[in-house]
């Protein structure tokens, strides 16, 4: 294996074959094989931008979901990275470190620190749950694993640019976080995002758990007696 020269020229090409309504409807999954690591990709920015014509609160939260499911495809760099190595999935020592980075950050933003700390807890979460998926799979086809080893270094510096993003996306969001239709809109620019990315089951189901806590419990709340339902 070699280190491959550039992270963001592959960052969003993590899978292949979309599988949307397996996040809205829970309906049966589509089978999919995620795409080497090593396909090339567009350069984006770290701070998304909602659709062209939308305003209101799908424009301020679907610039969390997008940047959650830009961040959740740094888990196929990442697995890269640590395939056929000692280095472990779980890294309590450079969690923490973004843990307290996001917080400082959400501190000077005025916004709040522990909700941060509770998305990113399931953002991480998320992402390692897509690198165990894949070093199963990995283990199980050899055919499928990497031929190019990605430099960590360099991913986890991505992944930086995309947790300062993240962040202020959070920030930008906290009042749409706390209403009854937060979780209806997130989810509809979740199902976009994933069309978008193409992005398989493995990726749908851990794109989810990273948005897990975004709308706060009484938004939830709120929404359930609303409309009788919830997510």
């Amino acid at each position: 294996m070699h280190p491959t020269p550039t992270v963001r020229r592959r960052i969003i090409t993590a899978t292949a074959t979309a599988t949307v309504t397996a996040l809205i409807m829970g309906a049966g999954a589509v089978s999919a094989t995620a795409a080497s690591p090593a396909a090339a990709a567009p350069v984006t920015p770290a701070v998304a931008a909602a659709p062209v014509g939308h305003t209101g609160p799908y424009a301020r939260l679907s610039p969390v979901a997008e940047l959650s499911a830009r961040r959740l495809a740094t888990a196929d760099l990442v697995a890269a990275a640590k395939w056929g190595t000692d280095s472990p999935i779980d890294d309590p020592a450079r969690e923490q470190q973004v843990l307290d980075t996001v917080a400082r950050l959400a501190t000077e933003l005025g916004a709040d620190p522990a909700a941060t700390v509770r998305i990113f807890r399931d953002q991480i979460e998320a992402n390692k749950d897509v690198q165990r998926a894949l070093h199963r799979r990995w283990d199980a086809d050899a055919s499928q694993a990497p031929t190019e080893r990605p430099d960590l270094a360099e991913v986890r510096a991505e992944i930086n640019r995309l947790n300062d993003g993240l962040v202020r996306a959070i920030a930008g969001s906290a009042r749409d976080r706390t209403a009854p239709y937060c979780g209806v809109v997130l989810l509809t620019s979740a199902a976009r995002v994933g069309g978008e990315m193409s992005l398989d089951t493995v990726h749908m189901t851990a794109l989810a758990r990273s948005l897990n806590s975004v709308c706060e419990p009484e938004a939830l709340g709120r929404g359930l007696s609303g409309t009788g339902g919830g997510r």
